[in-house]
């Protein structure tokens, strides 16, 4: 049977399986890579061609494309501590290059992807976007009615979030064996 981090497995210590493959950083990299490559090019067109201009319609007023600076987080929460956000994410990214030694699985690998090219796609901004100095605001311009205005780092981190609470619900562990109260019924059961 194959494990999440795509091989066969072997027996680890605890009795649950570990992957025969090798780590899955270069995975990793390239969702993070891509991920950060897709915000940022969206962010430089939407700049160059949307900023103070009218919303652009895409379904009616429930989704429109409209530029906003957010020196906040989601739903421009804390606009007055703008570099606690960038300390945060910043430190996201060395907790996931720091994971990357364990890296096996590619759930995970996929997951950590997504959640580092968003962190660092916000952190961009962050960082090189007015006023500058670790306090720029970030470029928001998918704007869904009644709910916020966001762009596609957003959208990256959601979905690397996501599939790491779903990782963890089925119990498959960093290193591609699977561990917790699912490993644990699967290894009952074996």
């Amino acid at each position: 049977m194959s494990e999440p981090g795509g091989a066969a497995g072997i027996r680890g210590e605890g009795g649950g399986a570990v992957a025969k493959a090798g780590r899955r950083v270069p995975l990793l990299l390239t969702v993070a890579g891509l991920s950060y490559l897709i915000d940022l090019c969206s962010k430089l067109v939407v700049v160059a061609e949307l900023e103070n201009r009218p919303a652009v319609r895409v379904i009616g007023t429930w989704l429109e494309l409209r530029v906003m600076r957010n020196a906040g987080a989601a739903f421009s929460i804390g606009e007055t501590t703008t570099i606690v956000f960038t300390l945060i994410a910043a430190t996201v990214a060395v907790v996931i290059a720091r994971l990357a030694r364990k890296l096996y699985s590619t759930p995970w690998a996929i997951a950590l992807g997504l959640l580092l090219g968003g962190v660092l796609g916000n952190l961009t901004d962050r960082l090189f976007r007015t006023p500058g100095g670790l306090q720029g605001a970030v470029v928001d311009f998918i704007s869904v009615r009644g709910f916020s205005v966001m762009n596609l780092a957003d959208w990256a981190v959601f979905c690397g979030g996501a599939l790491i609470v779903f990782c963890t619900l089925r119990g498959w562990e960093l290193d591609g064996s699977r561990g917790g109260v699912a490993g644990a019924r699967r290894a009952e059961a074996a």
